[in-house]
């Protein structure tokens, strides 16, 4: 007896030693979940705080918590555009902000039209005779396309900054699938359709090549422009022209580079550029660390600044990251999910609806169900009017053909009108280990798609008819919604891609501008006065779980390691790019996809998410019965 009540005593003991480590996490995830909520509580007299600690994205992508903890990694922080802009306008005109600081350390970047539009709102805050004050341990493109509109520009004396400009290479499997006897067969229809060149050459086509100087030619001039009229006094050309002997002229020292560069206008650390700002913004009457200043971080002031929702509804839906099959987003767009949303919507009453494309394309059929879905809004008899950003390409376009009016500002990539599918076979792999596939047909197509023993040809024509079928349904929509003949759409056509200012010259595009001219005209057509009238994005809500799963993911070598921004961790940055290329590539390959409309040259926010949406289409269904 006595051994048995010293086996329940330890039992007890050990019950109530899990209900106390239960409790406790109890309360701490509570106060994890009131901590990362932003509160308007939180806002102080002094400087706003833009801690751009990630991606500048057009919607934030949904996070999965299962994911999240099975990974042990904090989701990239993403900040919508929208967001940073309202923050900024708003604190042009509040007397409680008196300076505006940017912290871009461990910036990602956002694509051209992103870092336009923050660098105009950025104008609008010194306008108003507030400085803003930008640090960073290294700068790139998109970092300095933001810094350069800033009144002061600081870089740590142990970094540095690089501007690579557009373009670059891309890795291409032809070889590589020939040595390994794969056959990667192709159907599209574009001489331009570059998408499909990784898998059937070793090399870009001369055609591709064409497209793509004189595309990133103009997105290079547009982004020169842009910061040589915020910075005048900054030496591209020096910079960008004659790199190593810039830097070797001031001892391979890349701070002082920048400086003699004009690229930066104060080299110092963290410590002593809050200091400055301190001078400007006051001190911290809560913390009194060396460097510190009084600040209101972005998401209290968000919290304590809302948007307007006074006068009538004009509503947003937003489509942004690649188009696929089913329910995927936001920050993908999912066909049936965005779709949903439209019908969703209907009954609203929108006074007219703008459609915020940022997307490379995807799914010929999901393009259609939200084409078709936007035609539902049209018939109430409403404006249709698509604001292009960064992207808004293949798929991308196919959804802007129901607008009355497309705009987009000079470096928006669209275009890239063309359709593919890519479908691996391994015959020759196959027959080199020793298997053969052999039988009896009734019709040409008994037993097919056969990825073991290959495609019939009349597969083969079967596919190639149907994927040019999809390419004159994309002409006959362009050529319906731009006013013009198949023919002139099929000679700017062919899967050729464009900046938004040819685009424009070319009819693809109406007018430049961005999301609010894009709201204004709406409003205008709807016969809504100036000040009656607001934006309602469809579908858009409150981020719930990524700055609580961010706190409880984040540790301090996790912090540590985000904030390397030097030379050498940019480089490093671009080998983890190139790997997650190779990755996207090889499940381009391989996954079950039906027929595309995708660009694949169009570059896409690197916090965007993958696609798990079950296959659809023909090509995809016909696999999908293989695969099972």
């Amino acid at each position: 007896m006595a051994f048995a009540g010293k086996v329940w005593r330890l039992l007890r003991g050990i019950k109530d030693f899990l209900a106390l480590i239960f409790l406790l996490l109890f309360f701490w995830m509570l106060f994890a979940i009131l901590t990362a909520r932003p509160s308007a509580a939180l806002v102080q007299e002094g400087a706003l705080l833009l801690e751009l600690d990630g991606v500048i994205v057009e919607e934030r992508t949904e996070v999965d918590p299962l994911q999240a903890f099975l990974s042990g990694q904090a989701p990239m922080a993403e900040f919508q555009v929208r967001d940073v802009v309202h923050a900024l306008n708003s604190a042009a005109t509040d007397e409680r902000i008196k300076a505006v600081v940017l912290d871009l350390t461990s910036f990602v970047g956002g694509g051209h039209v992103h870092m336009q539009t923050i660098g105009e709102a950025l104008d609008r805050v010194k306008a108003a005779n507030k400085p803003v004050l930008t640090y960073a341990i290294g700068y790139g493109d998109d970092a300095m396309m933001l810094a350069a509109h800033s009144s002061e520009v600081w870089v740590d004396p142990l970094g540095g900054a690089v501007i690579a400009g557009p373009g670059g290479s891309r890795l291409y499997y032809g070889e590589l699938l020939e040595n390994l006897n794969i056959n990667a067969r192709v159907y599209k229809v574009g001489t331009y359709k570059s998408a499909v060149e990784p898998y059937s050459r070793s090399d870009m086509s001369p055609e591709a090549r064409e497209n793509y100087q004189q595309l990133f030619g103009s997105l290079w001039e547009e982004w020169q422009a842009n910061v040589k009229k915020a910075r005048p006094d900054i030496d591209l050309d020096l910079v960008t022209k004659t790199p190593a002997e810039w830097v070797q002229a001031n001892q391979g020292d890349l701070a002082q580079a920048a400086l003699a560069a004009g690229m930066v206008d104060k080299l110092g650390n963290k410590v002593e550029f809050g200091e400055r700002v301190a001078e400007l913004a006051g001190e911290d009457e809560w913390d009194e660390a060396p460097g510190t200043f009084a600040y209101t971080e972005l998401g209290a002031w968000l919290a304590d600044n809302p948007v307007d929702t006074e006068g009538d509804a004009i509503g947003v839906v937003t489509i942004a990251g690649e188009i696929v099959d089913g329910d995927a987003g936001p920050g993908t767009a999912g066909g049936d999910r965005i779709a949903g949303l439209l019908d969703d919507a209907l009954n609203e009453d929108f006074k007219a609806l703008v459609v915020r494309v940022d997307s490379p394309g995807g799914s010929v059929l999901a393009s259609e169900e939200i084409r078709r879905a936007i035609l539902r809004h049209k018939a109430k008899d409403i404006p249709i009017v698509v604001s292009m950003a960064n992207v808004a390409a293949s798929g991308g376009y196919w959804v802007s053909t129901p607008a009355d009016r497309i705009f987009a500002e000079p470096e928006s990539i669209t275009g890239s009108i063309g359709i593919f599918a890519v479908i691996p076979t391994f015959e020759d792999a196959a027959a080199e280990w020793g298997v053969n596939g052999d039988g009896v047909r009734t019709t040409p197509l008994s037993g097919q798609p056969d990825l073991i023993s290959g495609f019939t040809p009349e597969v083969d024509a079967l596919l190639q008819a149907t994927i040019e079928d999809g390419y004159n349904d994309f002409l006959t929509r362009v050529a319906e919604a731009r006013g013009k003949s198949m023919e002139e759409i099929d000679a700017i056509g062919q899967g050729r891609v464009w900046d938004g200012g040819t685009a424009r010259q070319i009819g693809l595009v109406d007018q430049y501008g961005g999301i609010e001219d894009a709201l204004a005209y709406a409003a205008g057509k709807a016969g809504l006065e100036e000040g009656a009238w607001h934006a309602q994005y469809l579908g858009d809500g409150p981020d719930q779980y990524s700055t609580l799963l961010r706190s409880l993911l984040m540790d301090d070598d996790a912090e540590s390691a985000r904030t390397g921004g030097d030379l050498f961790a940019m480089v490093t940055g671009r080998q983890q790019a190139l790997i997650g290329q190779a990755h996207s590539d090889l499940d381009r390959l391989l996954s079950v996809r039906g027929m595309q409309a995708y660009c694949l040259e169009c570059p896409v926010s690197p916090a965007a998410s993958r696609s798990t949406a079950p296959p659809s289409g023909w090509l995809a269904k016909a696999m999908a019965i293989f695969a099972d």
